[in-house]
């Protein structure tokens, strides 16, 4: 008799569907970003961003374990989650593509926790590591919030860049 969490009765997941399904569950688009130990300024584009609690103010972000920027997350440098507005879209591309500086012709200043806080953003979180789970091929990072801010971002009138169906889409 075999029983529902039984794993032979399901089979293997099609990798290409289980994207795909993913993919239709529309996402905002975040930055978060850190420092290296020599003190320059680290960072990726992340669509896995989900609060956690409000007391305390805890937030997640799931980072592929591969990811360079994940060592310096781990390493409990301060980081910031900014929330990208739909004028964004450049910038998402620039800090998930493979670049050694990403930083590069990016205007950016430091927060009061440290951390690396991006303008024209619809705001920010800044945070502290609480707590890392691997997760398959993922890393979870659990943070406290111990800095935030709201902005406008008047070139987007506060619209958020929006990511579904793996394309950037704008809202209404």
């Amino acid at each position: 008799m075999s029983s529902q969490n039984d794993d032979a009765a399901f089979g293997p997941v099609d990798r290409g569907l289980f994207r795909r399904v993913c993919g239709r569950f529309a996402t905002g688009v975040t930055v978060v970003t850190t420092t290296r130990p020599d003190g320059l300024p680290h960072g990726l584009t992340v669509n896995s961003f989900s609060s956690v609690s409000l007391e305390p103010p805890l937030v997640l972000v799931s980072i592929d374990s591969r990811n360079s920027v994940l060592q310096d997350l781990l390493n409990g440098s301060p980081f910031a989650i900014n929330i990208l507005a739909s004028s964004g879209r450049e910038v998402s591309q620039r800090f998930s593509a493979p670049l050694d500086d990403r930083f590069e012709g990016i205007s950016w200043v430091r927060g009061v926790t440290g951390a690396p806080i991006l303008p024209d953003t619809l705001g920010h979180f800044e945070c502290i590591l609480q707590k890392a789970v691997v997760a398959g091929d993922h890393t979870v990072l659990i943070a406290e919030v111990k800095q935030l801010r709201l902005t406008e971002a008047v070139s987007s009138q506060g619209e958020p860049l929006v990511y579904f169906d793996r394309a950037y889409r704008l809202l209404g």
